[in-house]
């Protein structure tokens, strides 16, 4: 028998590194603000600023118009510039526009306020997926993301319940005041964080936006993610004005984390279960909680309705990802995720839009049913290709 393998040898790289915790922790403080929007800003909007429902749809939605229109472009800087300094600013310039909120008194100043705070989006979120293909070990990517993507999900049940608190305590110029904070604060860790990804002079060539091996999946997570914001948007308003509720805090903090639950849980299930037959299942589930919501107008119909989205939201996500990873090669993953997260901006300006529309004509619990709908459209187009693709062997695999 020959000697043992050495200890370096078999060891795995470590993930949990400085530079990986402290972009963790900027991601946590980014989207924790990013939370408190999701609950105060439906609230600013139709109170405060006595915006209608359509007028609520486009200020929740109007951040994702900046967001799609930067994000090649921040993609194509955070490889000319690196990516810290795109963090940095994306965080500043939130933290900004955020402040500027308590000097609003006019829907329109809120809109173009929401669209810088897209702009913020772009940088940060377009920077900082970067950074983690950066830190992330090879081998190790997955799971990379899967930690770090529990920060946005923490962010989203954490967030709202905070954004609450600081109402009940100082009002909406507390509120905005916190979310500012936690912007700054993300701003500071990001600064703490490697330069990585820079390189000398512009790429040559053209850059594709869309590309097309991975449309129809992006349309299929969009059924899903459009349903998710659209819900997210008119959530507090209907907890307080439908239902009597004292804040609707609770509901968010019960969907953002049986999302985080479920993602650390079952980790490997998109591994291990058929991905668009996954997908699948994600959206039907999205579809029936949604459904829930509408045709149960009660406290506990809003928390079943939102427990059922919230388990399709889970899964619904990395199912798509890994689908188009598998299919991909992996030169092309640049464009091909740069595609998804157009679909994404649509899905997350789209969403409020579509219900608010629906709740002019007619009401919040029937706007939730019918946007049902769009994930239940989804899930049948995805079942279908489930029943070929899943069953095809992936087309390009990595070496």
């Amino acid at each position: 028998m020959g000697p043992p393998p050495s200890t370096s040898a078999t060891m795995e790289p470590r993930l949990f590194t400085g530079p990986f915790i402290a972009l963790a922790l900027a991601d946590l403080a980014y989207f924790t603000a990013a939370g408190m929007l999701i609950l105060v800003t439906p609230l600013f909007a139709s109170g405060p600023l006595e915006a209608d429902p359509v007028g609520v749809g486009i200020a929740v939605g109007a951040f994702s118009v900046s967001a799609l229109a930067l994000r090649p472009w921040s993609g194509r800087e955070s490889d000319r510039r690196g990516r810290r300094p795109l963090l940095v600013a994306g965080a500043i310039l939130a933290a900004v526009a955020i402040l500027a909120h308590t000097i609003t008194t006019d829907l329109a100043i809120l809109v173009i306020l929401r669209l810088v705070l897209g702009v913020g989006e772009a940088l940060f979120f377009v920077a900082g997926f970067a950074m983690l293909a950066d830190l992330a070990p090879r081998g190790r990517e997955g799971e990379a993301l899967s930690f770090n993507s529990l920060a946005l999900y923490l962010g989203i049940a954490f967030g709202p319940v905070l954004g609450e608190v600081l109402l009940g305590i100082g009002g909406f110029n507390l509120a905005w005041i916190g979310a500012a904070v936690l912007s700054l604060l993300a701003a500071f860790l990001a600064l703490r964080l490697p330069l990585t990804g820079r390189r000398e002079g512009e790429a040559s060539g053209p850059v594709a936006l869309i590309h097309r091996g991975v449309a129809w999946p992006s349309a299929g997570l969009f059924t899903g993610v459009a349903a998710m914001s659209g819900f997210l948007a008119f959530v507090a308003i209907y907890g307080r004005d439908d239902l009597a509720m004292a804040g609707s805090g609770p509901v968010l903090l019960v969907f953002g984390l049986i999302v985080v639950g479920c993602r650390i849980v079952f980790a490997k299930l998109p591994d291990r279960v058929a991905p668009f037959r996954l997908a699948a299942a994600a959206l039907a589930l999205i579809a029936v909680g949604m459904a829930v919501t509408g045709l149960v107008p009660t406290v506990a119909g809003l928390f079943a309705g939102a427990a059922l989205m919230a388990v399709g939201v889970a899964f619904v996500t990395p199912a798509f990802f890994a689908a188009i990873a598998r299919r991909v090669a992996p030169a092309e993953r640049g464009a091909a995720f740069g595609t998804v997260s157009i679909f994404l901006d649509l899905a997350f300006g789209g969403g409020p839009v579509l219900l608010g529309l629906i709740v002019d004509a007619a009401s919040i619990p029937t706007a939730f049913l019918l946007g049902a709908l769009i994930p239940a459209v989804g899930a049948v187009v995805t079942a279908i290709a489930a029943m070929t693709r899943d069953a095809a062997p992936p087309a390009v695999q990595d070496s």
